[in-house]
């Protein structure tokens, strides 16, 4: 299968990019990442992307006036790529999709979804959360983007259990356990899927 040709949108350390970059390198994942937005500058997933020659674009928001104005730069950025699909890894901007793109734009979220969603809902913040509510299991979800926040159809979910001893940190390290397996299983299906239309 001809791989899918990728954009990864990110804003920090760049550890889900590198987990795909293992994924694809192993076989196991029939994408191409032709590009790569940061919303930051300084921020280790842009050296990661340029370390796999990958082009980077980085537009950090305050130097645009709107949500709007800030995602058309993006996006007027990424058409020359082409791209087939659009993913969200660890992006912390509110994304709007290609005016006329059809492919899948799909982001993950580090939460059972529709719990701990929406805006102000990302990072520790959901983990501090699921550990503030005494709930017992928490996961992470892949699900399609659309105009809001953390409301798109959903993808697929992984559980993880929450233990009466977790802080935010330990929490926080088994839930990207479980997005480094759930992430690329979801995007390879979805791979297969662009290529079968």
């Amino acid at each position: 299968m001809n791989p899918v040709q990728c954009v990864v949108l990110l804003s920090g350390s760049g550890r889900t990019l590198t987990n795909f970059l293992g994924r694809i390198d192993a076989g196991e994942l029939a994408l191409e990442i032709v590009a790569v937005v940061s919303s930051r500058r300084d921020v280790r997933g842009v050296e990661i992307a340029r370390s796999a020659n990958i082009p980077v674009g980085v537009f950090p928001p305050r130097r645009y006036e709107s949500i709007k104005s800030h995602n058309e730069a993006i996006n007027n950025w990424l058409a020359r790529f082409c791209p087939e699909l659009i993913v969200l890894a660890g992006y912390l901007c509110f994304y709007m999709q290609p005016e006329g793109f059809t492919g899948p734009v799909v982001n993950i979220h580090p939460a059972l979804l529709p719990k701990y969603g929406g805006q102000g809902y990302y990072g520790d913040k959901v983990h501090e959360a699921v550990i503030d509510a005494g709930d017992v299991q928490s996961g992470c979800t892949v699900h399609l983007v659309d105009d809001q926040y953390d409301t798109g159809r959903i993808l697929g979910q992984q559980i993880v259990p929450v233990f009466p001893d977790d802080d935010v940190d330990s929490l926080a390290s088994r839930v990207f356990a479980a997005e480094c397996e759930l992430y690329p299983r979801v995007l390879a299906n979805l791979a297969a899927e662009i290529r079968q239309e």
